[in-house]
């Protein structure tokens, strides 16, 4: 085959609540609803594939960098599969977030790969099948559960039922277009230990899945993710100090779940407020908007 270059992005991801649904056989049948958004800010991911007399991967990574590639590893080798040619593929995955902090990297990686992926190989598989190859990537590997699904369509989101694209359902939520978010990151979780501690709350999260789905508020969303994750005990000293600080300046936050970050949903006058307060922490600090278009393709040679 001819040497072709594909170039993919996938939107970073938090989440807010949530409830996880694990009992089934089939790893597109698990995953989580819930309630969360999309960033601006992700993982482009190029691809560059030819063909070769043996199959080799190389795998770089650039802007923050992951220790783990195994989501990647996996969905290549998904797509091996589906071919008999010997191939040379390059892979780069651009991020420009702080990875194991809460904004669903891995879903990003994987989701930005599959498309990529799919196009290179002049594959034909529909952007659903292959958001069902990532979504299978994350399960299988255990580092997420709602993340593919989410930033799949992208937006301020409720996953009303879980699973792969396809499978899972999403309703999006338009705010006001003034609207930012501002993130602190803190410190790094393990997402597989936090998956299974998510099992405890279980019915707290489908409650407020619920009741978010009445009212639709970013204020009331924000609140419920606080409550969520002082039920989860993830709530560390430092997090607290922010969260006081934010509320003693009336400013809303939540708390972005898989890592010690808080987020906080304002219009875009109080910008400067809250990164002054940020500041004093000593945290990554991301501002963005909410991405509405989800996980595409962005060049193709």
């Amino acid at each position: 085959m001819s040497k072709a270059k594909v170039i993919a992005f996938c939107p970073a991801h938090i989440t807010g609540f949530f409830k996880p649904e694990l009992a089934f056989n089939k790893p597109e049948l698990i995953g989580s609803t819930g309630v969360g958004f999309s960033i601006k800010q992700g993982i482009t991911t190029s691809v560059t594939v030819e063909g070769s007399y043996k199959t080799s991967i190389k795998i770089n990574n650039i802007g923050y960098k992951s220790n783990d590639n195994k989501v990647s590893k996996f969905i290549v080798n998904e797509f091996l599969k589906l071919t008999d040619k010997q191939l040379v593929i390059n892979i780069t995955h651009n991020t420009t977030i702080p990875i194991g902090y809460g904004l669903g990297c891995s879903g990003a990686a994987a989701l930005s790969l599959s498309l990529a992926l799919n196009k290179a190989f002049n594959f034909k598989y529909s952007k659903i099948e292959v958001g069902q190859i990532a979504h299978k990537a994350e399960i299988i590997c255990n580092t997420g559960l709602g993340d593919v699904l989410a930033t799949y369509y992208g937006g301020f989101e409720i996953r009303t039922k879980g699973g792969a694209p396809g499978i899972g359902s999403v309703e999006k939520i338009h705010i006001n277009s003034k609207s930012m978010v501002i993130i602190g990151c803190l410190s790094s979780i393990r997402t597989k230990k936090l998956i299974q501690k998510s099992k405890k709350v279980s019915a707290l999260g489908d409650e407020m899945v619920n009741r978010f789905y009445q009212t639709k508020d970013s204020n009331d969303f924000q609140d419920m993710s606080l409550k969520f994750a002082h039920h989860m005990n993830i709530i560390t000293p430092k997090m607290n100090s922010i969260i006081t600080e934010l509320h003693q300046n009336k400013i809303k936050c939540g708390v972005a779940l898989f890592g010690e970050t808080i987020f906080t949903l304002i219009h875009q006058n109080m910008e400067k407020k809250v990164l002054k307060i940020m500041e004093k922490y000593q945290c990554t600090i991301i501002k963005s908007k909410i991405d509405y278009a989800g996980a595409r393709i962005k060049n193709h040679v």
